[in-house]
């Protein structure tokens, strides 16, 4: 049954969500630096990637508000804490929020606006929940990888691309440092998960 958007539940799922990007884009970057400080730039570039993804779901979000612009919406949510001086940590914590985002909350907020008559929104709510069912998979498997010491070797020949000059170094464990750019290893990332992803993947 559709329902004025100013008196909607929607409206106020549009907020939450966006209060929860617009945080979440922050803990990732939070969660960058402190990968920076353990010189692990990949899990660095990660979080970053995802922060500006979040960014973007921030303005789907917000963008689905604008015709209650200059009004102030009032809205309860419960948000995490992530604090941890460990990458491995926040890319456990960050995994289990996408999750989280994915199924049920997203879910559920596309269920209320279509319930409510609004087909974008709710489009916008279950197209973004699958994104982050993806960011999830990644910071799992980053972590994954760090806690099996398979960061940077793997147990067959397999590409890997450094993010500061974009060199591709074939085999099962990276230099410790770049050949072309002599940057330390933590900046090499696989190549299937690289934004920069060229033929060889």
């Amino acid at each position: 049954m559709a329902v004025d958007f100013k008196n909607s539940v929607t409206k106020e799922n549009l907020m939450r969500a966006f209060a929860g990007e617009s945080q979440a884009r922050n803990r990732y970057t939070f969660a960058a630096e402190q990968a920076k400080k353990e010189k692990l730039q990949v899990i660095e570039a990660v979080f970053t990637y995802t922060a500006n993804q979040e960014k973007a779901h921030a303005q789907v979000f917000y963008d689905h508000l604008k015709e209650l612009a200059g009004e102030t919406i009032h809205v309860d949510g419960g948000y995490p804490v992530d604090i941890s001086g460990n990458v491995l940590d926040l890319l456990k914590m960050a995994q289990h929020n996408e999750y989280e985002e994915h199924d049920p909350v997203y879910k559920s907020f596309g269920e209320k606006a279509l319930e409510e008559g609004f087909q974008k929104v709710a489009n916008s709510f279950f197209m973004i929940a699958d994104i982050e069912k993806v960011h999830g998979d990644r910071f799992g498997r980053f972590a994954k990888w760090m806690e099996e010491n398979k960061l940077f070797v793997s147990d067959v020949k397999t590409g890997f691309m450094c993010l500061n000059c974009g060199h591709i170094f074939e085999g099962e464990q990276v230099p410790e440092k770049c050949p072309v750019c002599l940057h330390d290893k933590g900046y090499f990332i696989r190549l299937e998960f690289s934004p920069y992803e060229g033929s060889k993947a």
